[in-house]
């Protein structure tokens, strides 16, 4: 069974997990830093268009191998397009052996007390039962610490673990990113309240279920380590959350156990203006600088 191998090469394999998932609100700026600006299309279509020519460009790159990438994070138009003439999950899964995850939430609610939680998500059963014509082994919602806010980042945990027992029963592994923002001006304070909710929430889950967390890099080297180890932890994540992939790279070093889960660390530096040489040489070389940090 497909989700049973999956499970092991998260697992057990090295690598990382490449997020190719910008939605609508993000989608413009990702295809701006990739050389095409806004008066390349006039609607959203042809937007989602133009992205998908560069996700399925990054995709069937040589580079973009087993070896070093362990999953895939993709959009849901993204899983519903195809590339090389096969799903965009089966292609990734069947000939590249790459794992395919779905991005399930709608986007960021308004800032309240120091958080953005994640809107509502009323149709998550029907986005989760189409998923389940792909070879899609788990999902990944996002929301968002600015402050040191108690009851704001209880909100925010909360809400992510009771979106992923709703996927658990669903047959999919959840991954939870309650992200730090890495501007926050007491970013370590925030730090220190996030972890101590997802201990408590992950002591709620029941003794045959596990998560995985997606988490901003740490202010102190070793922070998440508790995480890491937790039997109802499959696989901690970085997100590189707005720094350069130098830095985020750097960052990662010093937390072992950690692996990237990238997203503009990864596409940083290529462009829809490049050869096709070009492209490969600059993604083959990313990809070598991430996987080696995850390595660590």
């Amino acid at each position: 069974m497909a989700y049973q191998k999956q499970l092991e090469r998260i697992k057990n394999s090295s690598g990382f997990i490449a997020a190719l998932d910008q939605s609508g609100g993000s989608t413009p700026k990702a295809l701006e830093n990739y050389g095409v600006t806004g008066d390349a299309y006039n609607n959203d279509e042809a937007m989602f268009d133009l992205v998908h020519e560069m996700r399925a460009r990054i995709m069937t790159c040589e580079p973009f191998d087993n070896e070093r990438v362990l999953g895939a994070i993709l959009f849901e138009d993204t899983m519903e397009r195809e590339v090389n003439g096969k799903p965009t999950a089966n292609y990734l899964w069947e000939d590249k052996n790459i794992v395919p995850f779905l991005k399930v939430d709608k986007g960021l609610a308004e800032r309240v007390d120091g958080v953005q939680s994640m809107r509502p998500m009323p149709n998550l059963d029907l986005l989760l039962d189409k998923a389940k014509k792909y070879p899609v082994f788990g999902t990944k919602m996002r929301s968002v610490v600015y402050e040191p806010s108690a009851d704001g980042i209880e909100l925010v945990v909360q809400q992510q673990f009771d979106v992923a027992k709703q996927i658990l029963s669903k047959g999919f592994m959840p991954i939870v990113e309650p992200e730090v923002n890495i501007d926050s001006a007491k970013k370590q304070d925030c730090e220190f309240l996030l972890k101590a909710d997802i201990l408590r929430n992950l002591d709620r889950l029941n003794d045959d279920q596990q998560v995985m967390l997606k988490l901003t890099l740490p202010e102190e080297a070793g922070f998440y380590q508790e995480l890491i180890e937790h039997p109802k932890v499959l696989k901690v994540v970085a997100l590189s959350g707005g720094y350069s992939r130098s830095e985020a790279c750097d960052r990662l070093k010093k937390n072992p156990g950690m692996i990237a889960s990238f997203s503009r660390a990864l596409t940083e530096g290529l462009s829809k203006q490049q050869s096709d040489d070009e492209f490969a040489t600059k993604i083959d070389s990313s990809i070598g600088e991430i996987y080696e940090a995850s390595k660590v």
